[in-house]
């Protein structure tokens, strides 16, 4: 029901995209917490926990939130089934009563209130991802679900994003990580949240299919080697583009344009005889797929073998009306060769008056990084997309992010957690988060204050304080105030909730929020840390309850 008494429309949230996100998918303890609350009748406590991380991952200083959408499919899907109700009972102790596999047949979620910062927003360590409220049991039930979705979602969001940092926004990424992906689910992931930080598309057809990544490929060394010499072409024949006739020997017209190729002015004496079973594999591709022909041209060699080979294939397409699409390059010095295919194309488009065709695209894959995507820039390239895989999907640089969910409240009392590590001590109570921002549109701090405090206003000067650091501090004076969290599931609080944007929404909105960020905050090496701050109020009532809570010691 609403605040008026009358009964809500109810929102159909498909389940998880991933069957196995069940309520099982958790850690034992918690079962056996949910238990012990249930035992002590403290199981329907109002509690409140935040899910935040504590460190930027890969050295950076910020992070793309991802994975919001799939706990919120979670939490609205939530129903243990009878057979997982036997399977706890098989291996929860013995002394667990009966009546406490009545109350989990019966646990919904509908009590469960999630506020969380909307998915594709640049966030930063200690400032809440996540508030859920609800009966204390049934939250920490969903404690390990949420932190291991929202964990990898946002470690490979943000690897995505420092890719395209690096690459620049000109260029082409396509995520071609798999079949190197940490099994079937990690690989369907990395395809979605790649996407999210700024990717283009995706081999993976399965992610193609479930959310609608664009997908792209094109053939692989095994294709190439697959023939012998042009007798394996059965079908010579290729209809013009136009439909206006059709030429009855393909191979034939390849092999005039390799002669002259071979004999031209500026490319004399770069290549003698090229590997015929790859002009073979390459007249086949082109045959299958005139309107999209990408050669991988380095089984054999690039210069002397491969790129001759493409280019009078591609010149045997643009007679017969079609535009080849260019080349992918995945070993040897990608810088090198980039550049001299470009060359050999321009010389193409020169001598034989074709606008157009030295600006043919040239993709390079083969193991690429961060590292490598900055050499390449440094080196000078000609390369306009790049096919990354194996560094991207597994975060070979940083294996996890160390997303936490710490009980901040419960019955209406601020908890804090305390450690000798002062990064581990969490900031207690319910918050509210604003991003303010200064003259130049630019993120200046985020800031946290207690829910019943009023909201920062523009124009008005704001003491932002460090949580734990007394001299940290800085007044702010926003030209604009954004508050953070949203509310996506109200539970029984009669609160609208936000819907779930489509993923190109999204993929928009972390493109966006990149760019409204400082160019210091955002680079590869010594990047600026942004400010995340709490009111003077909060910075006080931390520091209170931690001397209320932090035992006394005596010396002897």
């Amino acid at each position: 029901m609403d605040s008026n008494g009358s009964i809500k429309p109810s929102r159909v949230i498909p389940g998880p995209t991933n069957p196995m996100v069940t309520p099982l998918l958790t850690d034992h303890y918690q079962f056996t917490m949910a238990y012990a609350y249930w035992k002590a009748n403290k199981h329907q406590e109002r509690a409140v926990f935040d899910l935040y991380f504590r460190k930027n991952p890969f050295g950076g200083e910020y992070t793309i939130f991802a994975g919001l959408e799939e706990c919120v499919r979670f939490i609205s899907n939530y129903k243990i089934s009878e057979e997982e109700i036997h399977f706890l009972k098989d291996n929860l102790p013995g002394s667990c009563e009966d009546g406490f596999f009545d109350y989990l047949r019966g646990i919904d979620c509908s009590d469960v209130e999630v506020y969380a910062i909307p998915e594709g927003t640049v966030v930063f360590p200690k400032v809440p991802l996540m508030r859920i409220e609800g009966p204390v049991a049934v939250v920490q039930l969903l404690e390990t679900p949420f932190v291991n979705l929202i964990n990898y979602a946002s470690l490979v969001a943000t690897n995505a994003a420092r890719h395209r940092f690096v690459a620049g926004k000109s260029k082409t990424l396509l995520e071609f990580g798999l079949r190197r992906a940490q099994g079937p689910d990690g690989g369907v992931s990395a395809s979605k949240y790649c996407y999210i930080g700024g990717f283009d598309g995706t081999s993976n057809v399965a992610a193609g299919r479930l959310f609608g990544i664009p997908l792209r490929g094109t053939h692989s060394h095994a294709f190439v080697s697959s023939y012998m010499s042009l007798g394996d072409i059965s079908d010579k024949s290729l209809l013009k583009k136009d439909g206006s006739s059709t030429c009855k020997d393909f191979v034939v017209l390849v092999q005039n344009w390799l002669n002259k190729i071979k004999w031209s002015n500026s490319l004399c004496g770069i290549f003698s005889e090229t590997n015929q079973s790859e002009l073979t594999a390459f007249i086949s591709y082109a045959l299958a797929f005139p309107n999209n022909f990408l050669a991988l041209v380095d089984t054999y060699d690039v210069m002397r073998s491969g790129i001759p080979n493409f280019c009078a294939v591609a010149l045997a397409l643009s007679d017969l009306g079609y535009k080849a699409v260019g080349i992918r390059l995945d070993s040897g010095d990608l810088a090198y060769l980039s550049c001299e295919s470009r060359k050999f194309f321009r010389c193409i488009e020169e001598e034989f008056g074709l606008p157009g065709f030295g600006k043919m695209s040239i993709t390079a894959s083969n193991d690429l990084n961060e590292e490598t995507l900055d050499a390449l820039n440094k080196q000078g390239h000609e390369v306009d997309a790049y096919g990354i895989g194996t560094y991207l999907v597994t975060c070979y640089a940083q294996a996890a992010l160390g997303v936490v969910f710490k009980l901040v409240e419960i019955d209406n009392h601020p908890r804090i957690k305390l450690s000798e590590d002062v990064s581990k001590v969490s900031i207690p109570c319910k918050k509210r988060i604003y991003r303010l921002y200064g003259k130049e549109t630019y993120p200046l701090v985020d800031i946290m204050t207690r829910e019943n405090e009023p909201p920062p206003k523009v124009g008005q000067r704001i003491l932002c304080r460090h949580p734990f650091q007394e001299s940290k501090r800085a007044y702010v004076v926003p030209q604009h105030v954004e508050e953070l969290l949203k509310c996506y599931c109200d539970g029984s609080s009669g609160k609208k909730s936000e819907t779930l944007p489509p993923l190109k929404d999204i993929r928009e909105r972390c493109i966006k929020q990149l760019e409204q960020m400082r160019c210091d905050h955002m680079r590869r090496l010594n990047p600026t840390p942004y400010k995340v701050s709490v009111s003077a109020k909060l910075y006080d009532f931390i520091h209170h309850l931690w001397l209320n809570e932090a035992p006394v010691g005596e010396l002897q």
